[in-house]
């Protein structure tokens, strides 16, 4: 039976760590500031939005909140993030995704100051993960590094299989692991053979946002797995992208759902805002993300 990667745990020790930098960073006279901005009220964006905001709370970052009616127009939609951009006590922004249709999320995120972009997702942050020499990473896939990290995981060597090619999840995944001296393989909707792939695998990524895609006959004895899906399954019941009991009997380690990579996307999330206030009061950082 696997043993289970436990998010909530690994993600209280990190809200922790960050609440103690936090501290030391407010004896400097300096106190973390993120925005997060909310477009429509798209029922999941909420419930994340207010997450944030109470585990901003809770490390003490200062936090504002900017809720936007679904047809606010592209050009005020710049205009707020410009002006968060200049503005000096808030060092993180965060546009939550997606976005209401008509607006284009590209162009929001390239609007957004590379030095507050504490998503990760601007195109010269995505070029600096590509190459390892980044500010930040992306929550997702940085909290997932940290809990293989903490498990005492390693991919060096090993053959790793990303199953989804977001830009959110999947490719910066790739790039970590690859960082990491994984053997990294991505497969997608186009995959000839996945099934064989997968079963190759000593660490299995599964991020297509597939109720339990991932059956046990697609997993290798002793894989670590790794469910980043958050699906209904056909009783209406949250599961992953893993069909979680199966291969749970067959790998080594398994993240589970829920409980498992959630937690640390708002954990990273947390880290990324108090190294942008770090960065952008010239204090050098002690540990880099992930």
């Amino acid at each position: 039976m696997a043993k289970l990667i436990d998010g909530k745990a690994i993600s209280a020790q990190i809200k922790a760590e960050t609440a103690l930098e936090v501290q030391e960073l407010k004896d400097k006279g300096i106190i973390p500031g993120l925005a997060v901005v909310l477009v429509g009220n798209d029922p999941a964006s909420q419930t994340y939005v207010n997450l944030k905001e109470k585990a901003c709370a809770a490390a003490g970052i200062y936090s504002e909140k900017y809720a936007l009616p679904a047809n606010t127009h592209q050009d005020d939609l710049f205009d707020l993030v410009n002006r968060l951009n200049h503005k000096k006590e808030i060092h993180g922004i965060l546009v939550q995704l997606p976005l209401p249709d008509g607006l284009d999320e590209e162009s929001v995120i390239e609007t957004i100051d590379p030095w507050k972009d504490v998503d990760a997702f601007h195109p010269s942050n995505v070029g600096r993960i590509m190459i390892g020499n980044y500010r930040f990473l992306p929550c997702t896939p940085a909290g997932i590094m940290e809990m293989l990290h903490r498990e005492k995981i390693s991919v060096a060597g090993k053959k790793c299989v990303v199953v989804g090619r977001s830009n959110i999840v999947g490719k910066p995944m790739a790039m970590l692991l690859l960082h990491d001296n994984g053997t990294v393989t991505i497969c997608h909707s186009k995959t000839k053979d996945l099934e064989e792939i997968c079963r190759c695998a000593d660490v299995l990524v599964a991020a297509v946002g597939k109720p339990k895609f991932i059956t046990a006959d697609m997993v290798k004895p002793g894989a670590c797995v790794v469910d980043v899906g958050m699906d209904r399954d056909e009783n209406g019941k949250l599961c992953g992208d893993v069909d979680f009991e199966p291969v749970s009997r067959l790998a080594s380690y398994i993240t589970p759902v829920p409980g498992g990579v959630g937690p640390m996307t708002i954990a990273m999330l947390l880290r990324n805002t108090v190294t942008a206030a770090k960065i952008q009061n010239a204090i050098p950082d002690r540990q880099k993300v992930c």
